[in-house]
Parts: C-alpha cells; structure tokens; sequence
C-alpha cells in the first residue's frame, strides 16, 4: 500500500482518500457509503445520532461498534427509540457493545422525539435535511486535501445546526453537522483525484 499527498493507494490499484487507509472496514465503508446520497429517514437518523456518540472519538470506533449500535437501538427506528424509558437508558448504559456515556444515550432519545415532530411537520427527514444543500456554485471547483481540512464547519453546517437545535435537538454542532453533510452525501468530499469520487455523484 503506497500513500503520496491526500490519497492512498492500495493492491487493488484503486486511488482513494488516505483518511481510510487505516482499516479494510474503513476502506469499504469509503468506497460504498461515504459521500454517497441517502435520502432515507431511518438511515438520516442513525447517522445523526453515531456523529453524536463518536464526539471525542474516531469514527472508526463507532464504525466497528456500529452493527451492535444497531442491535441496540432497535435499527434505529424513530418511532422506538422515541419511546424508549428511563429503564432503557439504565439498560444501554450497561451494554460494552456501544459507548457508554448517559448524556449521549439520553441526546439520542430526545432526538428521536424531535425527529418525530419535524417528521409531523415537515413529511420527512429528508425532505427537511436536503434543504441544506450546498449549491454548487459554492463549492470548491477542485478538492485537495489543502481545501478540505479548512472546511470542518460551512455556512450550510451551521445553518442546519443552528435549526436544528432551535427545534430542540442536541449534540448537533455545525462541526459535526458537517461531517454528518459530508457521510450523507449533501457534499461529495472525496478528493479530485479519488477513483471513488466519481461513483459517489451517480444519482445526485
């Protein structure tokens, strides 16, 4: 495995983002998720709520806790987890599978309860989250390396936070906001250059 400026290259001969160079589950999860459009509630809401419990961690430690995330949290399912007790809390707090932290379990709760409202109000998550999508004419004509790690936090990060947390919602920074925009595909992240990046615009 070789690695020049921003890319990593690997057996397969394919050139991809370095950032997943560290782990065969990271480098699938480049190449068949990241960057890729998802327009689904259930999927929309996972992911808000892992970037939530990864706040101080890596993503790749989330990432390999992911499928007993799932387990955990009923799939993820809005309606669910929206009902979960003071019980369940006790509950989850006790299982090594996924991070352990009350303020985070119980974020998640509460955002599965304002999910469920905006839901009410506004049809969709989705319809709700693609509101703030970059327009093109912002973004960057060439990504580099050098571009992307000035652009943790954007105009369009901070304004789906900023609306988020007016509705009640939690550990939802611009920052991680941002992340959350870049794994759900709003933005197509993956460097001028990655072999993955064209395969991420199909469908946008």
């Amino acid at each position: 495995m070789a690695s020049h400026h921003g890319f990593t290259e690997r057996d397969d001969g394919l050139t991809r983002c370095f950032w997943c160079a560290a782990d065969p589950m990271y480098v699938k999860y480049h190449d068949t998720e990241w960057g890729f459009p998802v327009r689904d509630d259930r999927q929309l809401f996972e992911k808000i709520t892992l970037e939530g419990f990864q706040a101080g961690l890596s993503w790749l430690t989330i990432l390999r806790k992911r499928e007993h995330f799932r387990a955990a949290f009923d799939g993820f399912d809005i309606e669910r987890v929206a009902r979960y007790t003071p019980r369940k809390v006790e509950r989850l707090l006790q299982d090594t599978g996924i991070v352990r932290h009350r303020g985070k379990i119980e974020s998640s709760i509460n955002n599965a309860r304002r999910c469920a409202e905006l839901i009410d109000v506004e049809g969709s998550l989705a319809k709700f989250i693609w509101r703030f999508e970059p327009s093109p004419k912002s973004r960057p004509k060439k990504l580099t390396w050098d571009v992307l790690r000035t652009m943790a936090i954007t105009a369009e990060s901070t304004a789906l936070s900023k609306e988020l947390k007016r509705r009640g919602w939690t550990f939802v920074g611009p920052t991680t906001m941002y992340a959350f925009m870049q794994a759900m595909g709003l933005v197509n992240d993956h460097l001028h250059g990655c072999d993955i990046r064209p395969r991420a615009d199909v469908g946008r």
